[in-house]
């Protein structure tokens, strides 16, 4: 399980679950949002990446 916004490298080296983050200096948060919105973010993320971990991982 990876979260990045840099789809074509997780892709180059064997991720086979991939969440898509927020930004490349900020993958898992955005320091421009209020501390509730961020919260929000990180929380939705960290969601995907546990449901991805309960998928079927994609060959």
């Amino acid at each position: 399980m990876q979260i990045t916004s840099a789809l074509p490298i997780a892709k180059m080296v064997g991720s086979n679950r991939v969440v898509l983050g927020n930004g490349i200096v900020h993958v898992a948060g955005d320091p421009n949002l209020p501390v509730n919105e961020e919260k929000d973010l990180r929380r939705r993320l960290v969601q995907k990446a546990l449901d991805a971990l309960e998928s079927e991982a994609k060959e």
